[in-house]
């Protein structure tokens, strides 16, 4: 390697759902003097977690996988981790690079193959650069089609929100709180970008701080010249500026 790995090492985390796909990571990767490997993942949940746990500075990570793909579980993992994907499918490969990904990996793959995209993960560690959420949510999204679920990360855990049980999303700092079935969820997301990726026909931004989707209004209440509260079917009330007024009259008409 020409980089080298740096004195401390690099720790690795293995995610892919197929056990010889794994094995064969593993047995390269290890060859690799300074390289830990702090875990091996069949699926992004036990990603999530075991990458909370063992905190690592890159991740070998599929792409294709049950329960989460490989954009959301990169999604959720923390931003300095560098990520190199490994997949059979090279249709993936634009989306990689423009989420930050180090290297982007085909099967089968040669050892040399592995040990360059690790110098990589090792340039991104001494750079400690990576993708924003929102590019990550975007890349998780399949070309030209709105976003169907949102992917939070609790701590280890994993809460998946399909977009038909989300209510309502408010903007707080460099957060935005969703909430579904009761509940709020904060995600490190700006609103502007998650209402860029909801359906335009199905969610409305009302305010600047707040977007709502339209199944949830039960109704709209003049609150001061000019400006509106709308009350949701929870029971919520959200305010509505002259702006989300205009844009909820043209989809109610």
């Amino acid at each position: 390697m020409t980089g080298g790995v740096p004195n401390n090492g690099i720790s690795v985390l293995i995610v892919d759902d197929e056990a010889p796909a794994r094995a064969i990571l593993r047995q390269y990767l290890e060859r690799i003097s300074g390289v830990r490997i702090v875990g091996e993942c069949a699926n992004g949940f036990e990603a999530v977690k075991a990458a909370a746990e063992a905190h690592p500075d890159a991740v070998f990570l599929d792409i294709e996988m049950p329960k989460l793909n490989g954009f959301e579980t990169l999604e959720l993992l923390d931003p300095s981790v560098a990520a190199v994907f490994v997949t059979a499918y090279d249709a993936f490969a634009v989306k990689a690079f423009e989420v930050c990904a180090v290297d982007y990996v085909l099967k089968p793959y040669a050892p040399e193959r592995i040990a360059a995209a690790l110098e990589r993960a090792c340039e991104r560690k001494r750079a400690r650069t990576g993708a924003s959420p929102a590019e990550l949510a975007a890349a998780a999204r399949p070309e030209g089609t709105w976003l169907e679920r949102v992917v939070v990360r609790d701590g280890s855990r994993v809460h998946v929100i399909p977009v038909e049980k989300l209510v309502a999303a408010q903007a707080q700092d460099d957060y935005v709180a969703l909430r579904s079935e009761g509940k709020t969820y904060l995600k490190p997301q700006t609103l502007a970008s998650l209402a860029a990726a909801l359906d335009p026909k199905r969610f409305v931004r009302v305010h600047r701080s707040h977007v709502i989707r339209l199944e949830c209004l039960a109704r709209l209440e003049a609150y001061a010249k000019g400006s509106y509260v709308a009350i949701l079917t929870d029971g919520a009330r959200v305010p509505v500026s002259r702006e989300g007024h205009a844009r909820l009259k043209s989809l109610l008409e």
